[in-house]
């Protein structure tokens, strides 16, 4: 983002509160600084971090103000998102010194505010948004690396979504293998604890479609992997990301800081 300054945090705030309401009423004509029912919060995350060069994440916060006739009624929270860049040195160290980099944004509420957040940003700072699109092969990527992540609680099963193009319209098969089975499969093909390979993951998924085609006889490598659902997190092709388990944070946050980087690129 050009020319972004965390020191006017509080005044990108009245803003894009300002910005918000006047699209939010179509057009209509809105001045800074008055009672719009909206207030919109810049603030910085400062644990967030992969590395120390990361850049401090900033979060944005859309409240409604409340309609009860109490003086001390709490705003609510309708929309938030984040902007992070994790363990990305690589491409901090070829920003320009005038630019912030913060190349991973992850927004949770309606996608109507995300546009309107985005189209400010991208006015305001010169930037740009789209949406982080993920390939089969990195989602083969985050069930085989997630799948081998060690959760104290509870563990989910490992769940693989593939689309199978049909006429008139798609067809979806869900492939869901039990928490344990799917670690013991993963321990017995990485070779090395801590490092992934591609080797590996092909190896990972040709077991698991080699068992999918010994009971069902439907060849899955024939298909595409739309959706990964582990007890780390789940990812779809689409973007849409949920993160469950706050141990892997960071290193949920990293993998997507990468992928969003490669789109950059």
């Amino acid at each position: 983002m050009y020319k972004f300054s965390y020191g006017n945090l509080k005044e990108y705030s009245r803003l894009l509160s300002a910005f918000v309401a006047a699209e939010k009423q179509k057009g209509l004509a809105v001045e800074v600084g008055n009672d719009l029912g909206i207030k919109v919060t810049l603030s910085t995350l400062l644990g967030l971090k992969g590395t120390d060069q990361d850049q401090v994440a900033v979060l944005v916060q859309i409240a409604s103000r409340s309609q009860l006739p109490f003086e001390n009624a709490e705003n609510k929270v309708v929309w938030s998102g984040w902007f992070c860049c994790i363990s990305g040195d690589d491409l901090l160290e070829s920003v320009p010194e005038d630019f912030t980099c913060l190349s991973l944004f992850l927004a949770n509420g309606a996608e109507s505010y995300t546009a309107i957040v985005g189209s400010w940003f991208q006015k305001t700072f010169d930037c740009y948004f789209s949406r982080l699109t993920i390939s089969p092969l990195n989602l083969a990527w985050m069930a085989a690396m997630w799948t081998g992540c060690k959760v104290d609680s509870h563990m989910a099963a490992t769940e693989l979504v593939f689309s199978v193009p049909c006429i008139p319209q798609s067809l979806d098969i869900s492939y869901a293998i039990h928490s344990e089975d799917a670690k013991a499969l993963w321990d017995t093909v990485q070779k090395t604890p801590g490092e992934v390979t591609q080797e590996e993951v092909n190896l990972f998924m040709d077991c698991l479609y080699s068992h999918f085609h010994r009971h069902f006889k439907i060849h899955l490598s024939a298909t595409r992997l739309v959706k990964v659902s582990t007890s780390i997190a789940s990812a779809h092709c689409d973007g849409n990301i949920k993160i469950l388990h706050s141990k892997h944070l960071i290193g949920v946050l990293t993998l997507l800081t990468e992928l969003a980087i490669s789109q950059i690129q």
